[in-house]
């Protein structure tokens, strides 16, 4: 690849700018004829990396003067580009014009960059000043969003005044400075570098400014500070009105140059520093024999000058010899008011609008005087005169013109010109630095390095462009020493455009982010109104040997140029093909040409199979010593790749006849199938043949067998004459394998010529039968419909049976071969059932086929004669034939049955329900375990919307004979859609076909619980669907089995339930009421209506949880007992404590709330409606296992125990056992008459007490009155109790006696 000259931008009306700028060559007349650049010269101009300059064709002039003059006006001004090409400055005399790019449509119709003119007037402030120098600086931004990249420009112009002022983009000024008298010469700029290696010095950014006989170099981080100040308070400023911040002050220093006559331009090169030698060699020759030599050399700031008396001066600044100088900055800002100027003492000036006068005068600023600077050595030649210095970007070479037409090369580390180039008059120069792509380097033979990485860093090369506009050709030359590498006709008014810097602003950090597109060097040509950049590959600064590397290289970029060019005729792309590829000479580069040959999509395979027989036959004549062996082998392997490739396509294109289609009894002998087991085959693919083509629509490919050579050479490799494929996609495996065998499965092909000619080729029967079972069963919706292709499959997998290591010879029927392992692992593995369960039935057949002739063989040698016709061999590989058969059955009623759904379903269905099932295959059933049928089932089952009734229902539909019942049943079989019933007896007869396969994995019981947890899974997935919940509950009380649906019952309760009850539950207790749907949904997780419903299940779950006496007050986690099943005592137990506490805490709270509201006992009712809580723990004690007459006796001795004795007797009445509950109430009184006696209640207790039988003394002793919730309770009433104890204590009880005692001791204590 050659330098390239390639146009970027346009300008929109250039005329505009030049009629502005200009108005002296303004164009009276018709726009004169633009002038056409020449062609640019390439790789076979002339020979390779060879130019004469008589050879070169000057452009024509023949234009007029006025022409001329017209076309010149550009080499009158001064101009700049920004780097990153968003800004073009133009500024002439007083005048300046700026461009900013635009992306609009060309006159073709394509999108291009345009300059056109964003702000265009005067700069000049001062009477009489003109611009002497432009510069257009990005400048860095600081967000962190964008971080390396661009934020604005600034143009900074200087001034024939000695004045140096700062713009933004749109023409407002920022800042003035008046740093030196004289007028400015040269504006340069110097950004941040990434050092290349780690001994080179890092410079910092600096902004230098020549004049006549001083040098000024301002910080660059100070200078960005303060323009990023300055700008953010002029926008202040013009929103808000007179606002005035003192940004931060420059840092400069000033040199004033001495021992030179003149200085017109100048570089500076940076800090640099010495080595020992340099340093002692400098002192000597200054100070002499004697001279001090410091310990570590001096760090030095280089300048260079070019002009006259030295031709070139080298300056050097010590660091630290002058502190740097301090520059207030003012702004001035444009008020809305007033038309002052606001001055600072250090002599910045402000902006002042353009349509006012300044009233005061102005007066001059102090200018600080120059540090002295002498030269340290130059170039001494009187009568040379330079005009122009350009510093390469590696900061050691620059490039001189003088006024002889000369471009000298200096060395600017050793001061040393070391190149001269004549004949450029008015030259332009720049430079452009080339990276080298590590991907494209050429790797050599070489030891590898022991330092790591053999390849090492990207090279870097440095070229040097010159513009000659006296014979209008630019020209690229390699430094130092190099030949010229490019040349281009470009006119005689172009001007080259060379910043030499980047964005300001950025450091180590930032500049390794985002690189922005630059352009190192531009061309101006007014002429056409074109911007041109300059393209410079890094392989032409190579040497001869690498050069010819370069050239392979290069003709395989055109080589892939021409493979990509819209031409129409493919025997000139082939000429041109085999003349390039034979043009290269290393064979590395040959191959990979080759490679781009035939991964071409337009190359026909007459010209691949040309081209390569053409390479490879060039190969052949070569001598055996310069032979690549290595690119002739890979020729022979293409070459043969090619040859099969058009040996299938004949074969697969030529028409062959059919034949009839087979019978079915013919198909049954084929596959060794009764005729009864050939039609339940038969009835299973048709159903699920149809199931199949409801469900799904498959693109069939009409063109399948047709395959592209760059796909057929891309999938194959041969290696030691075997045909090897790559590791692929399944879809491009089967690709493959339908251009090999598709035709010859539709009976459109020869099925022996195929497999012979695949068998020559080299491939291996393991890979074409891997390819020919990938295709049957990619292809199944296909296949399905030809019958006649298990003909075909049955004759090609008995071919390739036959072929050579197919089936070992060792091989034993005892043992399992590999051959049909491989076809059965593939069955195992295939999602299309169908298909193969098919090619299942076709590898039984044929593996009988030949077991049958391999015993005949061995039974023929041993019994001759013999009647062996009705024997049956038997072997290894047919009994898992016969078990994988089985097993693909299984799994094709299955997949039938996953196919089927209702055809009508009106009401809105969820997105959860219509998540697509994935498809079935034997090692996906085997590996789903026990319940893997029951859970493919339950989640088909969920995603129908099916009552759970339905699967009762197809259970025991061979038991139910009324077609009246059938009918109901079908028409209530659905929970949400009672009319989407549309072939719902159809799936009836599936789910009882499939129930009659897995008679285990399908039992109802093992179902529902599947379907029941499918359910609450998919509700989980989105509570807002209550139904889910619902009908997980319905499919929880189909389960016949109590501990399975205990079971069932207490995973739904700890795994979905209990943690959003418990969040519900907290939820209404904290509001008081039912809770809003904000707080539902933060708090639990559903709306409001859905947390009603989920209540709802919630107690139908608990429900079924707690069905039956056995399992109140058990933990859920245990196992529950049938209903006849006796209780442990201890759980009766405490079940007879909670009632008991339950009537207790009743009349408790009975008792307080009798006291607060003081109500008489005859307008006293017990308990409210709904919440009388002793009758409902009597009525739970029955069902819990528990006496209903020992809580209705507590009850009873607790009303009397609160001392409410009439609401005692009344309840007193429902209690069956009296004489129980009579001696309870017995020991009642005993405590009552005991408090009364022995607690001072009564006067003279004692004495009563001891008048008392000693029986009934001592029995009263004994009484502890503290059980009893009220003593105070009249001694009437007392007495009241014991008679009504008398009352129902029989005579003959241990009691009665001392009930009769304490009846008369009761009437003796006085009232």
């Amino acid at each position: 690849m050659s330098c390239a000259l390639v146009p970027f931008a346009h300008f929109q009306d250039l005329e505009l700018a030049r009629d502005f700028l200009s108005p002296h060559r303004r164009q009276g007349s018709a726009a004169a004829g633009k002038e056409s650049a020449g062609k640019s010269t390439s790789w076979e101009d002339g020979g390779w990396g060879a130019w004469d300059e008589a050879e070169l064709q000057e452009p024509e002039e023949e234009e007029s003067n006025s022409k001329n003059q017209r076309s010149y006006w550009l080499q009158d001004c001064v101009l700049s580009l920004s780097p990153t090409n968003d800004l073009m400055v133009i500024a002439n005399e007083q005048k300046a014009v700026f461009l900013v790019p635009k992306w609009k449509h060309s006159d073709k119709g394509k999108e291009e960059m345009q300059y056109a003119v964003g702000w265009s007037g005067s700069l000049n402030v001062e009477e009489g000043e003109c611009v002497s120098s432009v510069l257009c600086i990005p400048l860095a931004s600081q967000k962190r969003s964008s971080t390396g990249r661009p934020d604005w420009t600034c143009i900074v112009v200087g001034f024939t005044s000695g004045y140096v002022r700062f713009y933004t983009e749109s023409g407002v000024l920022l800042l003035a400075q008046l740093l030196n008298e004289d007028p400015v010469l040269q504006l340069k700029c110097r950004t941040y570098e990434i050092p290349r290696h780690p001994g080179v010095t890092e410079q910092n950014e600096e902004l230098s400014i020549l004049y006549p006989a001083a040098i000024v170099t301002i910080d660059g981080f100070s200078l960005f500070q303060s323009l990023r100040a300055c700008r953010n308070q002029v926008a202040r400023a013009a929103a808000s009105g007179n606002e005035n911040v003192q940004p931060p002050p420059l840092a400069y220093k000033k040199w004033g140059l001495q021992d030179v006559d003149t200085i017109v331009d100048h570089a500076s090169i940076g800090i640099m520093t010495l080595c020992p030698f340099d340093q002692m060699k400098t002192a000597s020759n200054i100070g002499g024999y004697n001279a001090a030599i410091k310990n570590s050399p001096p760090a030095m700031s280089q300048y260079v000058t070019v002009g006259a008396n030295p031709f070139a001066g080298f300056f050097f600044a010590l660091e630290g010899s002058s502190q740097p100088l301090l520059s207030h900055v003012a702004l001035a800002v444009a008020s809305k008011l007033t038309s002052a100027l606001f001055n600072a003492a250090s002599g910045w000036l402000g902006w002042k609008s353009k349509h006012e006068e300044e009233p005061v005068q102005k007066q001059k600023p102090k200018v600080e005087p120059a540090t002295p600077l002498a030269v340290r050595f130059g170039l001494p030649d009187s009568r040379r005169h330079g005009e122009r210095i350009c510093l390469s970007p590696c900061n050691t070479l620059a490039a001189v013109t003088d006024e002889f037409g000369r471009v000298i090369l200096l060395d600017v580390t050793r001061g040393l010109a070391v190149r001269m180039w004549k004949g450029y008059r008015d030259a332009e120069v720049g430079w452009i630095q080339t990276v080298e792509d590590l991907q494209e380097r050429e790797t050599e033979k070489m030891d590898s390095s022991p330092f790591g990485n053999a390849q090492g860093p990207s090279r870097v090369a440095q070229f040097l462009v010159i513009y000659a506009p006296r014979r209008g050709i630019l020209e690229v030359w390699s430094t130092q020493q190099g030949p010229r590498v490019g040349a281009f006709n470009v006119g005689k008014y172009c001007r080259l455009l060379y910043p030499g810097y980047k964005i300001m602003g950025l450091n180590n950090v930032t500049s390794q982010g985002w690189q922005p597109q630059t352009y190192q060097i531009c061309l101006v040509d007014p002429v056409s109104g074109s911007v041109k950049t300059v393209h410079v590959p890094f392989h032409l600064s190579l040497s001869d040997k690498k050069s010819e590397r370069a050239k392979d290289m290069h003709l395989v970029k055109k080589l892939n140029a021409l493979l990509k060019a819209k031409t129409s005729d493919p025997d000139l792309i082939e000429a041109e093909a085999k003349e390039l590829i034979l043009d290269i000479k290393y064979p590395a580069t040959k191959r990979q040409a080759l490679e781009s040959i035939l991964t071409s999509e337009r190359m026909p395979l007459s010209s691949l199979t040309s081209i390569t027989q053409t390479l490879m036959d060039n190969l052949k004549k070569q001598e055996l010593e310069c032979v690549d062996e290595g690119l002739l082998q890979f020729c022979a392997n293409k070459l043969k790749l090619l040859h099969l490739y058009k040996l299938v396509s004949k074969l697969n294109s030529q028409s062959m006849q059919k034949e009839t289609s087979p019978s079915d009894n013919d198909l049954a002998k084929l596959l060794r199938l009764e005729e009864k087991d050939f039609h339940r085959l038969e009835t299973l693919l048709e159903s699920y043949k149809k199931e199949n083509t409801q469900t799904t629509t498959q693109l069939t490919d009409e063109k399948g067998d047709m395959l592209s050579v760059k796909i057929f050479l891309e999938y194959l490799e041969y290696e030691k004459d075997v045909i090897t494929i790559k590791d692929m996609e399944d879809g491009e495996y089967v690709a493959l394998g339908s251009f090999f065998f598709w035709n010859c499965l539709c009976g459109e092909s020869s099925t022996e010529e195929i497999c012979h000619a695949l068998e020559s080729a080299g491939f291996s029967p393991q890979t074409l039968l891997s390819l020919l079972l990938n295709l049957w069963l990619s292809k199944e919706k296909d296949l399905l419909d030809k019958p006649d292709s298990v003909t075909y499959l049955h004759t090609m997998l008995s071919l390739l049976s036959k072929m050579k290591v197919a089936i070992d010879e060792s091989w034993d029927t005892q043992s399992v071969s590999p051959w049909w392992q491989q076809m059965r692992t593939a069955c195992v593995q295939s999602e299309s059932s169908a298909a193969a369960l098919l090619s299942a039935h076709v590898g039984h057949s044929v593996t009988a086929e030949v077991i049958d002739s391999v015993t005949e063989k061995k039974f023929s040698q041993i019994i001759v004669g013999s009647d062996t016709e009705s024997w049956e061999a038997l072997s290894l590989d047919t009994e898992y034939w016969k078990l994988l058969l089985k097993q693909l059955e299984d799994c094709l009623i299955l997949q039938t049955l996953l196919h089927s759904k209702v055809t009508k379903r009106t009401k809105r269905v969820s997105s959860l329900q219509t998540e697509p099932l994935g498809r079935l295959s034997v090692k996906k059933l085997l590996e789903a375990g026990k319940g893997g049928i029951a859970d493919t089932v339950a989640k088909w089952v969920f995603r129908q919307g099916f009552s759970p009734i339905i699967l009762n229902v197809a259970q025991y539909k061979n038991t139910t004979d009324s077609t009246e019942e059938s009918v109901e049943m079908h028409n209530n079989l659905f929970l949400e859609e009672p009319e989407a019933a549309t072939g719902l007896e159809r799936i009836l007869e599936l789910l009882q076909v499939a129930y009659q396969q897995f008679p285990c994995s399908l039992e109802v019981d093992v179902l529902h619980a599947h379907c029941s947890w499918e359910c609450i899974v998919q509700w989980n997935k989105d509570p807002e669907e209550a139904c889910f919940l619902n009908r997980s509950i319905d499919h929880l009380r189909c389960i016949i089995n109590a501990h399975i649906q205990h079971g069932i019952a207490l995973m739904m309760w700890n795994t979905f339930i209990v943690k959003r009850l418990s969040s519900a539950t907290y939820l209404m207790d904290k509001v008081g009421k039912a809770p809003k749907d904000r707080l539902c949904r933060r708090d639990v997780g559903m709306s409001d209506t859905a947390m009603t419903a989920f209540l709802g299940c919630c107690s139908e779950l608990l429900q079924t949880l707690l069905e039956g006496r056995n399992a109140f007050f058990k933990d859920l986690t245990s196992i529950q007992l049938l209903p006849s099943g006796d209780m442990d005592p201890n759980m009766l137990s405490i079940r007879q404590q909670f009632l008991l506490k339950v009537v207790s805490a009743a009349v408790q709270t009975l008792c307080s709330s009798q006291k607060d509201r003081e109500v008489s006992e005859e307008d006293y009712f017990p308990f409210e409606k709904g919440k009388n809580w002793p009758t409902l723990a009597a009525d739970l004690a029955q069902y819990l296992q528990i006496s209903e007459d020992l809580v209705r006796r507590h009850y009873v001795c607790e009303l009397y125990s609160y001392g409410m004795d009439h609401l005692g007797e009344e309840a007193f009445v429902q209690v069956a056992d009296k004489e129980v509950l009579a001696s309870q109430l017995l020991m009642l009184a005993g405590q009552r008459l005991a408090f009364a006696l022995l607690h001072g209640q009564i006067k003279d207790g004692m004495e009563l007490l001891s008048r008392l039988p000693p029986t009934l003394s001592t029995w009263l002793k004994a009484m502890d009155p503290q059980e009893i919730q009220n003593v105070e309770v009249p001694i009437t009433t007392t007495a009241r109790l014991v008679s009504k104890v008398i009352e129902h204590l029989p005579e003959n009880h241990g009691q009665y006696s001392l009930a009769l005692n304490l009846i008369e001791a009761v009437e003796a204590v006085p009232a």
